[in-house]
């Protein structure tokens, strides 16, 4: 069981309100443009929003490296709440090694602003620190600022 120490936070006020941003995270086709770090791109984004419904994306780096990401929602409060994991992949079928379980939070507020928390939380401090190595704090930022300049052109 993980527990806060094997976790990786990364809390912002993003200046757009929930509803656009949540239709960003649940959107393939608007996922695509923003999932992950530029130069990085995302292809082919699944989202069967319903527990255990599959969440996967491609993710492409800009030396031709590709990086399939499947998994299984666990939880969803509609415009409020996600979180998905690894762990399993569609039919609840164990993945082979879990990588995460990710947590993400939207509450209003004020002035069309939205307090977006995002939670990865790993099985161990291992795969946390490696999940740190990989860029976690910078990725994970870079995409919330693209998340954020997207759902303001909706």
């Amino acid at each position: 069981m993980t527990d806060a120490t094997n976790e990786l936070v990364l809390d912002r006020i993003l200046n757009a309100p929930r509803e656009k941003l949540w239709r960003c995270w649940t959107d393939p086709k608007l996922m695509e443009e923003w999932f992950c770090p530029k130069p990085w791109s995302v292809s082919d984004a699944v989202v069967d929003l319903r527990p255990g419904g599959e969440f996967s994306t491609v993710m492409h780096g800009p030396e031709g490296e590709e990086f399939p990401n499947t998994g299984v929602y666990l939880e969803i409060v509609e415009g409020r709440k996600l979180i998905f994991t690894d762990a399993f992949a569609p039919g609840w079928l164990p993945s082979g090694r879990p990588f995460m379980v990710a947590e993400i939070t939207f509450e209003d507020a004020g002035e069309g602003r939205t307090h977006y928390v995002a939670r990865a939380r790993h099985w161990s401090e291992e795969v946390k620190k490696e999940h740190e190595a990989m860029g976690f704090h910078e990725g994970w930022s870079a995409v919330a600022d693209q998340l954020e300049a997207l759902a303001n052109t909706l």
